[in-house]
């Protein structure tokens, strides 16, 4: 597959026939679709801007990042669209129905809301596109009009996050009868999204009363790429210098959780923006939660999922590599993630009892030195049983990064001797 090339979309598709095959069944391990589908983005750093390469698509470490974000908003758009479905997928068939009506959905929906990406239904010489062409045409300009050009965690991040709104919009677009009257309701949904996101940073930015100078670079990125109105732009300059009190912010979340998720997140990495995040932010954070109508849980798995997401991919993001900075994110991921395996002890050693392979490599470790081969098969077991506590089903653990020894660090006091006992 080669996203840099025309055709590219046909090729996705086909390479990832299986995963797309799968999706709808595996959503229900979640309680809602919306669990499901930042179950499904979250990991992909695209909430975050972000391109990172995925060990699920070959070759993506050598893509361009535009060509690997181009990647990840397709198969983001698809996944919604498959998440949301209202009726079992039974067959291929109805599978590859559901597929195309998507690529069409996609078309007019970026057509409609997206002026600026407005693309002929036809070519020069009157044939009209496909579904596959025109999708595949607007998703390339969608990312063109995006993705920004340094390589900065935090340039990418505000220029480029902005793409989750696109999905989040997109799966309400595809239950509804595509009019005039429509796409400007969803033109503007989309400029009072963007616009709530501003509104957000700036309370962050300001919960410490102090504006930082990486917070205020935040707000320079994102008036980059955020297409608002030059009236709105200056009412957000306005709003980031004075700052806004939790309750001015009005975000219009239609009780959505992914969307008041998202916007949670970005607080958090507004925060998280210093490397430090002090009481008085704690404080903010805790508060913004009670506005969403979030618990300390729900905070404390957003914390989770962006250090997570970090650790996992701390060598491909450039501007966060600092010795001193992994030790500091992993020693608070390593404690939040010790917290939930004790509060699971019992669901945990239970699911070990019940592999015999697991159990019989911590038999064989207790008298002799396993293999590499060995230990790596023990880690992934070990993981396997991790996923099942409820916290993993909705965040993604960092394979790479919970290695053996970080495994055996975060489980439970005395964890293996109560498993031997049966």
């Amino acid at each position: 597959m080669k996203p840099a090339e025309k055709g590219w979309l046909k090729d996705y598709l086909e390479f990832r026939r299986e995963l797309l095959k799968d999706l709808p069944a595996n959503s229900k391990k979640s309680a809602h679709p919306e669990q499901s589908l930042y179950h499904v983005i979250q990991p992909t750093g695209l909430m975050y801007g972000q391109s990172v390469p995925s060990d699920t698509l070959q070759g993506s470490e050598s893509w361009a990042p535009k060509d690997r974000m181009k990647i990840l908003l397709a198969e983001s758009l698809i996944s919604s669209s498959l998440l949301f479905h209202d009726k079992p997928i039974k067959n291929p068939d109805e599978l590859t129905g559901v597929i195309m009506k998507t690529l069409e959905n996609i078309g007019n929906f970026y057509n409609h809301v997206f002026p600026e990406l407005a693309t002929p239904t036809k070519t020069l010489f009157g044939r009209k596109k496909s579904s596959l062409e025109l999708a595949e045409k607007i998703l390339d300009k969608r990312i063109e009009y995006s993705i920004g050009q340094e390589a900065n965690f935090w340039v990418h991040f505000f220029h480029n996050s902005l793409l989750f709104l696109d999905i989040f919009i997109f799966g309400q677009w595809i239950h509804t009868n595509a009019d005039r009257i429509v796409a400007d309701f969803f033109k503007y949904e989309r400029e009072e999204l963007r616009f709530s996101v501003v509104k957000v940073m700036a309370a962050a930015a300001h919960a410490n009363a102090t504006v930082e100078p990486e917070e205020q670079k935040l707000l320079e990125f994102f008036l980059q790429s955020a297409g608002l109105s030059s009236e709105r732009k200056k009412e957000a300059i306005k709003i980031f210098d004075s700052g806004i009190e939790i309750e001015e912010i009005n975000l219009p979340t239609n009780n959505s959780w992914i969307l008041k998720k998202f916007f949670l997140e970005i607080a958090i990495l507004t925060i998280w923006s210093d490397k430090r995040v002090e009481a008085q932010e704690l404080d903010f954070l805790k508060r913004l939660c009670n506005y969403l109508n979030f618990n300390d849980d729900d905070l404390e798995n957003s914390m989770m999922a962006i250090e997570g997401f970090v650790l996992e991919h701390w060598n491909d993001l450039d501007y966060l590599q600092n010795k001193k900075d992994f030790q500091q994110v992993s020693e608070q991921f390593i404690k939040r993630l010790s917290k939930i395996t004790d509060n699971n002890k019992n669901r945990l050693v239970k699911e070990v009892q019940d592999s015999r392979e697991l159990m019989m490599l911590l038999r064989k470790s207790k008298s002799n030195e396993l293999t590499v081969e060995e230990k790596e098969h023990m880690q992934k077991l070990l993981i396997t049983a991790l996923k099942t506590i409820p916290t993993f089903v909705i965040i993604s653990l960092p394979q790479r990064f919970l290695t053996l020894p970080i495994l055996l660090k975060i489980l439970p006091g005395n964890f293996f001797n109560e498993v031997s006992v049966k």
